[in-house]
């Protein structure tokens, strides 16, 4: 029979409920101290919530990017105004990104 760390080893990810045991605290990918299950729900919606944000920000950075390169190559956009343009698009995804630091929910 397996030892509970074994499983944790071998899995993808780990949840460790409560500060027991210090071998499945090391082998978890997440520890929660409280050993409540309504945590690793919470854990759950804010690994959705923070991949939703990362998602939106690369996504839509390399879609501004690319419609930055396409107006330069069609002469609309000047270097120097496209550099600007990038460093405007850079700025926009980490602000969006900075929007996973705030509390809450927002759907």
């Amino acid at each position: 029979m397996r030892k509970p760390a074994s499983d944790l080893i071998a899995a993808t990810v780990g949840v460790a409920l409560g500060q027991h045991s210090d071998v499945t605290a090391a082998a978890a990918s997440a520890v929660i101290i409280d050993s409540s299950l309504s945590k690793v729900d919470d854990l759950i919606h804010l690994s959705y919530r923070l991949r939703r944000i990362a998602l939106q920000s690369a996504v839509g950075g390399m879609l501004l990017s690319g419609a930055g390169m396409i107006l330069a190559a069609a002469g609309q956009l000047s270097p120097v105004n496209g550099a600007i343009a990038q460093e405007v698009i850079d700025l926009m995804a980490v602000l969006n990104a900075l929007r996973a630091a705030r509390a809450g929910d927002d759907h």
